[in-house]
């Protein structure tokens, strides 16, 4: 009978195949819980979970992902594996027959006195074989002088205790030997210059709330901090306080934000919390004003009021500005974005100036209303009735002219078509005043007013329909498409991602070319969905008949366009 057989169940299931020379060769002088790691990750993969990360292999063997990562490096020590990516984590299985990852061998003459010293300053255990000759590669492989080596245990264990693992200790013995820390003598001095800056450390932990002694590691940061950074520790404290900085990470990135920014006393630290802390209460307070429910109020605040308050913006100007777009139904930050950007662009940015601003268009609104009331019509005001009022002024025209002209439209099919004519048709004759209207001869203006009644009428109906039917249309094949729940939220959001990439385009050209890459991507699935829908993209667009004047029957200068001209031929 051979020493070892199998039943007929288990040789008939699956498995995973190790090379003969790993377990020979490297099983007896590994680790075993680097064994556990390199046998599972040969499973791993030849299981083919493609989808496995670092964090879904340690939870598998108990292991958090840093103990995971530092046995994935102890085996490439080895030549078993080869780490390609640190992120993502990747690791690539070698081949277990590598010339310079063969297992060392170590005289223990050569060591011994380096040996009973270690075991002396790590009283809590006996050291295993294997730990032991971790520290004998370290010392080979990195030229460790012996007592230099035994300098950075001894830290070590006085840090964290008899219980420390060896992968701690060659964590540091590494950052020691990358700065060129190998003799005792540079080891001294780098461990008094880390004892120097310990105090501070401890100041800094206590204002962090930070339950834990200062290691090597934080004091890499606080060199950084203080030398490359240019932080005093007083504003470190400062920023660790207003921050509530429970850890070295948070601590980090709080000071490198407000690197950033450009806060660097610890004044400036407490103002510019505070100011972040308002910013976020007058998001809430915005969100109200133009009735916007925030689950979160961060994206806002980062996508909207900060770039707000770095246009200039006060507080109380953004209330006003949200105040009149809430009147206005423009019920979103998105509009309310539109409307800042243009108020921007045209250099309005102070209270006194957004106020001014916002009394002049309410009483544009005031007239627009009292012009469609002449007109005999009861309806909302609309974007296009201020374009049409800021394009018959452009034309020279006062505001009693304007009102004039609306007084004649009343009672007419399509008044505001109708008073448009009026003012082209005045405009090509001259007529700028009030005065030059009474002082025409009466059968002039009879003769005028007849043929208004006559011909305009029928000339602006067929204007009004032909431009109406192209818009109507338009709507309509955009609502049908965004009913779709699928389309629908794909046009949704590319109106979000072209909103965050107008913004990214002054000052993140990363960012834009990431969000430009996602929104083609959206672009192409909506053309998809469409497609299924039957729906074509033109579709949304009006097609006016006339490419000139968008089938308004006047071009932009006022005057009767060449289709309107074919148009009265006909007629005649």
């Amino acid at each position: 009978m051979p020493l070892i057989s199998v039943s007929d169940e288990l040789a008939k299931k699956s498995f995973t195949s190790v090379e003969n020379k790993f377990i020979i060769k490297y099983m007896p002088v590994l680790e075993p819980l680097a064994v556990k790691v390199y046998l599972f990750a040969l499973y791993v993969y030849q299981s083919g979970l493609s989808s496995y990360t670092l964090e879904d292999f340690a939870a598998r063997l108990n292991l958090s992902e840093t103990e995971a990562k530092n046995y994935f490096e102890y085996l490439e020590e080895f030549e078993l594996i080869n780490i390609i990516s640190l992120s993502p984590f990747e690791v690539k299985i070698l081949d277990a027959d590598n010339v310079y990852g063969s297992p060392k061998k170590f005289k223990p003459e050569k060591y011994s006195d380096f040996t009973k010293n270690v075991q002396q300053i790590i009283k809590g255990r006996m050291i295993s074989t294997n730990e032991f000759r971790e520290y004998f590669l370290l010392l080979e492989e990195y030229a460790f002088e012996q007592n230099a080596l035994i300098m950075i245990i001894a830290y070590c264990v006085n840090l964290k205790g008899d219980n420390i693992r060896f992968q701690y200790i060659k964590k540091v013995a590494k950052s020691f030997a990358d700065e060129g820390a190998t003799t005792a003598k540079k080891v001294d001095e780098k461990l008094s210059a880390y004892t120097s800056s310990t105090p501070a450390l401890i100041r800094i932990f206590g204002a962090a709330g930070i339950n834990r002694q200062p290691d090597i590691d934080d004091d890499k940061l606080y060199k950084k901090w203080t030398a490359e950074l240019g932080f005093e520790e007083e504003a470190i404290i400062s920023a660790a306080k207003n921050f509530k900085a429970k850890t070295v990470e948070k601590l980090d990135a709080a000071l490198m934000e407000l690197y950033k920014n450009k806060k660097f006393d610890a004044n400036e630290i407490e103002g510019y919390c505070k100011t972040k802390n308002s910013v976020y209460t007058a998001t809430n307070e915005l969100a109200k004003l133009l009735g916007v429910y925030m689950q979160n109020s961060a994206p806002y605040v980062d996508n909207y009021v900060n770039l707000w308050c770095d246009y200039g913006y006060t507080f109380d100007c953004m209330k006003t500005i949200a105040n009149y777009c809430f009147k206005h139904n423009m019920k979103s930050f998105e509009d309310m974005n539109d409307f800042m950007r243009k108020l921007y662009k045209e250099g309005i940015v102070n209270d006194s100036g957004v106020e001014e601003y916002i009394t002049a268009l309410n009483a544009q609104d005031a007239f627009i209303k009292n012009l469609l009331t002449a007109c005999g019509l009861t309806r909302k005001i609309i974007d296009w009735d201020r374009e049409s009022l800021a394009r018959w002024r452009s034309w020279n025209f006062s505001d009693d002219m304007i009102m004039q002209a609306a007084q004649l439209s009343a009672g007419k099919s399509n008044p505001t078509a109708y008073l448009n004519s009026i003012l082209s048709s005045w405009k090509t004759e001259g007529i700028f005043s009030v005065a030059q209207i009474q002082s025409r001869a009466p059968s002039q203006a009879v003769h005028s007013e007849n043929n208004a009644r006559s011909g305009r009428a029928v000339i602006e109906k067929h204007f009004y329909d032909l431009k109406h039917r192209a818009e109507d249309y338009a709507e309509a094949a955009l609502t049908r498409a965004t009913s779709d729940s699928e389309y629908g939220k794909i046009h949704k959001k590319l109106n979000e991602l072209s909103i965050e990439l107008a913004f990214a385009e002054l000052d993140n050209e990363a960012a834009a070319k990431k969000l430009s890459a996602e929104i083609d991507e959206l672009e192409k699935q909506g053309d998809r969905r469409l497609s299924e829908l039957g729906i074509s993209k033109d579709d949304f667009t009006p097609r006016y008949q006339c490419k000139l004047c968008n089938d308004s029957g006047y071009n932009e200068n006022g005057t009767p366009c060449v289709c309107m001209k074919r148009f009265i031929e006909t007629l005649k």
